[in-house]
């Protein structure tokens, strides 16, 4: 039927069980009416053209930063540091990394009085400090990836945090190695790998009766695998019409029959490729390898760059961040990795422990390697960064 769209979804919670609160079920049913409604009146939206959420509570009275730049080990440590030597207090923040790129969103108050920035003098020094922090170190890191600063301003609505995180990413093209670095070759296909078999492979191939494009995802099944394809197809200006998911055990596999926008399916070669690679790279950010850290504490000012300097002090990089504040408390998730690209000692952590032990950290440490069967290797320290916040609070940071 022309113009109608049909969808059909059997979807599971975090935990890989059936969905049976009704209270969420009402919710997530409201919340697809409400955007349909939304879609049909014609409203006008914010920013950008699929900027359609509005920020939540905790973010209301903040200034809204972009960054994307050249990775390299302890970045983040280096932003946190500029965010508070321009007396900026960290909200919210989400940061990935994935090859020579970083993109980072981050939300920051006035440290003074909690409010949003809005002296254009201090935009713009906040601004000029932190794109000489994400600009390349030498020339030809320059001439492959570029740094950029922008500000949303303040009660801006944007688009999904995570799915800026791949536009910011694609527009800086994670999707192309460094020089020098290997990349296996493409015919209309790409493939990502390693020793234990793990494999992504996206091919191409044409459906010419019908006019359109097939696209073929194989890879290991995770949670919003289909939302980073979908971000990813869209933001590369392709119209979805048709598409079929499943999951066999711990393998997706994802067929998407997709148009330009402009009518017209992939017809060269070089158009094929490059969807390959940027789809490749969608599923890759996500993918962190190295250790997990579930750092929980009192909202304090100061604290984020105070714990990324330890971390980087100890020989640590995060590859990810999420920060989010929320009723007084501040839950800081990295995923942190040894500086030098070896497996995070576990002496080290130890030792990592003794220096943060006033604070109040609850800590959930995970390892993460890549298997096969994807498993995940936990563990716990127990009392790890455990001990009395406020002894921290009056001795290093100000309230």
């Amino acid at each position: 039927m022309r113009g109608f769209t049909g969808q059909v979804f059997h979807v599971k919670d975090q935990q890989g069980n059936k969905v049976t609160d009704n209270g969420f079920i009402n919710y997530l049913q409201q919340s697809i009416v409400t955007r349909r409604e939304l879609k049909s009146s014609g409203e006008p939206k914010a920013c950008t053209e699929d900027a359609v959420e509005v920020e939540p509570e905790s973010t209301s009275e903040c200034t809204a930063i972009e960054m994307i730049g050249t990775n390299r080990p302890g970045i983040f440590s280096e932003i946190s540091a500029v965010l508070a030597e321009q007396k900026c207090n960290i909200i919210e923040a989400h940061a990935w990394s994935h090859n020579a790129c970083v993109a980072c969103v981050a939300y920051v108050s006035d440290e003074s009085t909690s409010t949003c920035i809005h002296d254009p003098s201090r935009l713009a020094t906040i601004e000029d400090h932190l794109s000489t922090v994400l600009r390349p170190t030498s020339i030809s890191d320059d001439e492959f990836k570029g740094a950029k600063t922008g500000f949303l301003g303040c009660d801006s609505s944007t688009s999904h945090k995570e799915h800026r995180l791949h536009q910011l990413m694609l527009a800086n093209h994670d999707f192309d190695e460094s020089p020098g670095s290997a990349r296996a070759s493409f015919s209309s296909m790409g493939s990502t790998g390693d020793e234990d078999g793990r494999r992504t492979t996206v091919s191409i191939d044409p459906f010419n009766e019908k006019g359109y494009s097939c696209v073929n995802v194989e890879c290991p099944d995770r949670p919003k695998l289909m939302f980073d394809i979908v971000c990813t197809l869209t933001d590369l200006q392709y119209v979805i019409f048709h598409a079929s998911i499943t999951s066999h055990g711990l393998f997706a596999y994802q067929e998407y029959y997709i148009r330009h926008k402009d009518g017209f399916f992939l017809n060269s070669e070089q158009e094929k490729q490059r969807v390959a690679k940027c789809l490749e790279a969608a599923i890759e950010r996500r993918v962190c390898e190295g250790v997990r850290l579930e750092l929980c504490a009192k909202t304090s000012v100061g604290l984020l760059p105070y714990v990324t300097r330890i971390l980087r002090e100890y020989g640590l990089t995060v590859t990810r961040a999420d920060i989010a504040t929320d009723g007084g408390k501040t839950k800081n998730v990295f995923y942190v990795q040894d500086i030098s690209g070896n497996e995070v000692d576990m002496d080290i952590l130890e030792s990592m422990q003794k220096e943060l032990e006033p604070l109040a950290f609850q800590v959930k440490n995970e390892v993460l390697r890549r298997t096969t069967s994807m498993e995940k290797e936990s563990f716990s320290f127990g009392s790890l960064l455990k001990s009395q916040l406020e002894w921290f609070s009056h001795n290093y940071i100000r309230d």
